[in-house]
């Protein structure tokens, strides 16, 4: 049980990751103000930081983990560039990317709740992970 709350975890956080650089890499050439281009490109650096991580403990177990969801990364991209070509700003940059941590959040906890027989070490990155969604929307903030 262990075992597999700890595989299932880890595919999770590593969609989870995979998700958030993506979304990141959507906006980021749109965006105009200095210091939020810094921000976002240290929390994709941070995010690559823990995949890394991830893939290493998912190589552990001889598991290839998990891409994000194809309907709700096309849904992403979708939204994103619908917001953008209605008002390419810094303000819907910070509020697409507030919105997407938000989901991430939500989504890691549940599933953090859901496989709690994972170990210890994949909780904790999974709360890495959790940690850093919540920083980052608190981050926007001043952009909104």
């Amino acid at each position: 049980m262990v075992e597999q709350d700890t595989i299932k975890l880890l595919r999770e956080c590593d969609a989870g990751v995979k998700m958030g650089v993506s979304s990141i890499e959507d906006v980021i050439t749109y965006v105009k103000d200095e210091k939020l281009k810094d921000t976002l490109s240290e929390c994709k650096s941070d995010h690559e930081k823990l995949r890394s991580e991830l893939q290493g403990l998912l190589r552990d177990y001889h598991d290839e983990g998990k891409e994000p969801n194809p309907m709700a990364k096309g849904m992403s991209w979708m939204k994103t560039s619908a917001k953008l070509m209605m008002n390419e700003s810094d303000e819907t940059i910070a509020d697409l990317m507030t919105d997407g941590c938000n989901m991430g959040v939500k989504s890691l906890n549940k599933y953090l709740n859901q496989y709690q027989a994972a170990d210890e070490k994949t909780k904790n990155l999974a709360k890495s992970l959790i940690h850093l969604e919540e920083r980052l929307a608190v981050d926007m903030r001043p952009y909104l």
